[in-house]
């Protein structure tokens, strides 16, 4: 393992420095000019700003080979050195952790899973541990530092403090894990809610590049939402934001664990999918795999209860587009295996609730393995190198830096 006291800051102390190099990281290669339009900062500015970035390597600059020679000098091309540093980001299940090794431009240069023994902290503490060590010796492979962990998990976690405070598929409360995970792994650390921490992948290299306001809203063993709104991810005054799985849209629907009725996540999640099929057939149809099956096989009850699912949504992401109106709202998670058997009636409900313009955000579907959840968890990690302007205090990092 990496000893704790090896941890590397990020050079630039300002947060303009942090911006110019976040913006020709999403958007690069780009000219020092191109970089100030971008950033909205003033071309001296930015010269200022790189300098130390350039100085330590995090930026290279290119001759641009396009510029025309009759405007004299031609001006050079500010890109992000990927091979400088390298993040390793986490994925917990309920039954395994996924890892990955990305580079500084967020890009996998290494994978692995491992199964969980147990949900308790210590046993998730000790696979992630085993599975980081794993990583480190392929960083050392490549001979590139890794400067960070970052750790997505669902449910509502506090980032600011690196505290799970309830996961309901792994049955935590209250756990400290970053501190704990910086103990077992010795790296800094960030711990996010898993759909924002895709989110944040989504926003700075997928399906919401460019874009200032979007929704990322994931199906399968829960419902999730991450929000984008005027280039920010949103993560609420109390680390809750984009709870659409709590939505209440059928108030005589089925009992949620939240102790509500009617969610969108007691309707549409996998188990809540599971629990009706079984209801409904009068079987004992053990997986989700099965129910589809049975699905496309014709039995008419199983697709009736994919369609409410699909209803229910369909008016979750209605009430995102009514509330925030995103030009985009991107489908993702494992539920998407079934996507066929409810997309008529997410677009339908969809449509039906939508008000006025707010019916113009484009749906989208973007099937993501759990490797770019991780590779969520380690742009987080990434984030937070680039935002943090001093030392952490006794060598640990909590993930505080605002994204």
């Amino acid at each position: 393992m990496q000893s704790p006291t090896a941890v590397e800051t990020f050079p630039a102390n300002t947060p303009a420095a942090a911006q110019v190099f976040t913006t020709v990281l999403v958007h690069g290669p780009l000219t020092r000019l191109e970089a100030a339009g971008r950033s909205g900062l003033s071309p001296a500015a930015v010269t200022k700003a790189v300098r130390p970035l350039l100085e330590a390597g995090y930026l290279l600059e290119d001759a641009n080979a396009e510029a025309p020679p009759a405007l004299g000098r031609p001006a050079n091309l500010l890109r992000v050195d990927g091979g400088r540093a390298f993040f390793a980001g986490l994925k917990f299940t309920g039954d395994e952790v996924i890892g990955v090794l990305a580079n500084l431009c967020c890009r996998v240069r290494a994978h692995r899973r491992l199964p969980l023994d147990g949900r308790a902290p210590e046993h998730v503490l000790d696979a992630a541990a085993a599975l980081v060590h794993e990583l480190l010796a392929e960083a050392e492979e490549f001979g590139v530092p890794v400067l960070g962990l970052g750790i997505a998990v669902s449910g509502d976690v506090d980032r600011g403090e690196g505290t799970v405070r309830y996961s309901p598929f792994l049955d935590w409360h209250d756990v400290p894990l970053a501190e704990r995970a910086f103990l077992a792994c010795g790296l800094p650390v960030t711990v996010d809610n898993d759909v924002r921490a895709l989110t944040v992948a989504e926003q700075w290299f997928g399906g919401g590049a460019g874009l200032s306001d979007f929704a990322v809203v994931t199906v399968g063993a829960g419902i999730g939402c991450g929000l984008v709104v005027h280039g920010r991810v949103v993560a609420g005054a109390h680390g809750v934001a984009g709870e659409i799985g709590h939505v209440t849209v059928d108030p005589n629907g089925p009992l949620c664990h939240c102790g509500n009725r009617g969610c969108v996540e007691a309707i549409a999640a996998d188990g809540a999918i599971l629990a009706r099929v079984r209801e409904v057939t009068g079987t004992d149809v053990t997986d989700i795999a099965q129910a589809i099956d049975l699905a496309h096989g014709g039995d008419d009850r199983i697709r009736a209860v994919y369609a409410a699912a699909g209803d229910a949504i369909g008016k979750g992401i209605a009430t995102v587009a009514n509330l925030l109106g995103p030009a985009r709202v991107i489908i993702s998670g494992e539920g998407l295996a079934a996507y066929d058997l409810f997309a008529d009636q997410i677009r339908d409900a969809f449509t039906a609730a939508a008000f006025g313009s707010a019916a113009r955000c484009e749906v989208h579907t973007r099937p993501l393995p759990f490797e770019q959840w991780a590779r969520g968890a380690a742009a987080t990690a990434i984030q937070s190198f680039i935002s943090a302007n001093h030392p952490f205090p006794d060598g640990l990092t909590t993930g505080s830096g605002k994204g």
